[in-house]
């Protein structure tokens, strides 16, 4: 079974074009060591909100076009970069590099660069702001998985001064509201203990700063200029939570998706759990191999696989999973049904729990979507396989799902309150809630306008749907009348309405 309809011939999304953007690490001296500059994006983000992060922000054409016109900058993507994070420097933290180290920038001048992000290379040249290089070098390049909807490049540099000024926010809106100085060590650790949220590429780019920083004896100096002779920019571990690695594997679902996110859960070294491995094409096999063999370097083992839920852009090619990993298949037994069966498996219910690097995962049967359907749980989240998505949509199929079981899992979600949403599909939800809240406040008023096309005479279900769909014309006919169904369905299985023949009437008393 497939949550896709029959007839709907799903366009081949592509991955989003990447763009190019820069953050700075800033450090300083600290009593327990060099301390980072860490800055608290206001809840009302639209993208990782509530997130601690580095300054930084994406290259415009102005900042290419300032890079190009100042010899003291390289006119090349390094180059754009550095003017773009000079730019947000100012305008983010009211900093600019002086000659002998940080300085804070006037307020005016401040103002005029966040009126307006081109007015910094007017007023380099006007030398009321300096454009000065040196300092800055490349400790990392990351590029954005292809799971998210707007991806980047992002040049990481490192820049130091034993004591700089504080950062100050400035007098309007900006995007921060609190800044915090930490040693990589002491991030790292607030961050597994989830007191506070890291957007995923700082996670790894800690780790390897700490990293460096024990081989050079802790000089931060020296532990990022090695690390700049050779920045790391391929492959590396996705981490969207504590104890919680993404691999995002490519499949063939509902566009604009183009992954189904693999989750590989408990720590480095110990044991852990595989989460809907939906690897089926060489590339898919081959990036997960490489994770597995990653975590088997390090000392773990795989001792189990969950899978949330039996539809094909979930469980991959199991035969040649089977080669890189053997493990149990824990699941739903509706999920069994689609699986060929094996001694060690278990059956998954509701209420179950299982232990990972001392983190208690708990198993909720969340059907709806898809018989059988379930999500885990913790303190750090809730992996919610295709209860909701931040980019796209969910089905429910009128043929393996119920409206009214997924209205209820919807709630039972949102009720536990949970930090952030792990889904199956795109980037993480850091504010559930809000998701959960808005997913149900449009199915039911959805629910209720297909009632209300059936109490105003309309029986056909192509007229059905487009009274219930008039507020989306540019839904596609297919999923429009395959949505309409599982509404209908829900509706009858209410007694509320009744099918004769073909025709959908007010069910009689």
């Amino acid at each position: 079974m497939s949550d896709i309809p029959d007839g709907f011939d799903a366009p081949a999304a592509k991955p989003a074009k990447v763009r190019q953007s820069a953050s700075v690490v800033v450090t300083r001296d600290g009593e327990d060591g060099a301390e980072i500059l860490f800055c608290h994006r206001v809840a009302e983000m639209p993208s990782f909100p509530d997130f601690w992060a580095f300054p930084g922000g994406g290259v415009t054409r102005f900042d290419r076009s300032a890079a190009a016109s100042l010899s003291s900058l390289s006119n090349d993507e390094e180059g754009a970069a550095l003017a773009c994070l000079m730019r947000e420097m100012v305008e983010e933290v009211g900093w600019e590099n002086g000659q002998e180290g940080i300085v804070s920038v006037d307020d005016n001048v401040r103002d005029e660069v966040i009126e307006n992000g081109e007015n910094w290379h007017t007023l380099v040249n006007q030398r009321e702001l300096r454009a000065n290089s040196n300092g800055f070098k490349i400790v990392s390049i990351r590029t954005t998985p292809p799971l998210a909807p707007m991806r980047f490049t992002n040049r990481f540099f490192h820049l130091h001064d034993s004591y700089p000024p504080e950062p100050k926010l400035p007098s309007g809106r900006s995007e921060f509201d609190e800044f915090r100085w930490l040693t990589p060590k002491q991030a790292l650790e607030s961050w597994n203990n989830s007191e506070m949220r890291i957007p995923p590429p700082q996670i790894t780019l800690l780790r390897d700063i700490i990293e460096s920083l024990e081989k050079s004896g802790g000089d931060i100096q020296q532990a990022t200029s090695t690390m700049s002779e050779n920045p790391p920019r391929g492959e590396h571990r996705i981490e969207f939570a504590p104890s919680v690695e993404c691999v995002p594997l490519p499949t063939h679902t509902l566009p604009p998706a183009t992954h189904t996110n693999c989750y590989i859960i408990g720590d480095m070294g110990g044991d852990l759990v595989v989460v809907d491995p939906a690897a089926k094409s060489d590339e898919g096999l081959a990036y997960l191999e490489r994770r597995i063999r990653s975590a088997e370097s390090l000392g773990s083992k795989v001792i189990a696989t969950i899978f949330t839920h039996r539809h094909p852009d979930h469980i991959g090619d199991l035969s040649k999973i089977s080669e890189i990993y053997q493990a149990p298949i824990w699941a739903t037994a509706e999920t069994h049904s689609v699986i060929p069966p094996c001694d060690t498996d278990k059956i998954l219910k509701d209420g179950d729990t299982f232990t990972l690097s001392g983190r208690t995962w708990n198993v909720l049967e969340t059907p709806g979507h898809c018989t059988g359907h379930i999500c885990l749980s913790n303190e750090v989240g809730i992996i919610s396989g295709d209860m909701a998505v931040m980019v796209g949509t969910i089905l429910v199929p009128p043929g393996d799902g119920d409206m009214d079981k997924y209205l209820s899992s919807l709630e039972k979600l949102r009720d536990l309150n949970p930090p952030i949403l792990l889904p199956a599909h795109g980037p993480l939800s850091p504010v559930p809630e809000k998701l959960l809240n808005r997913y149900l406040t449009h199915r039911r008023a959805r629910h209720a306008r297909v009632l209300d096309a059936v109490k105003n005479g309309i029986s056909e279900i192509t007229q059905i749907a487009d009274y219930a769909y008039d507020d989306t014309p540019s839904a596609h006919p297919i999923l429009k009348v395959d949505q309409t169904l599982s509404h209908l369905l829900a509706h009858q299985r209410a007694g509320e309405i009744e099918q004769i023949n073909s025709a959908w009437k007010l069910a009689t008393q």
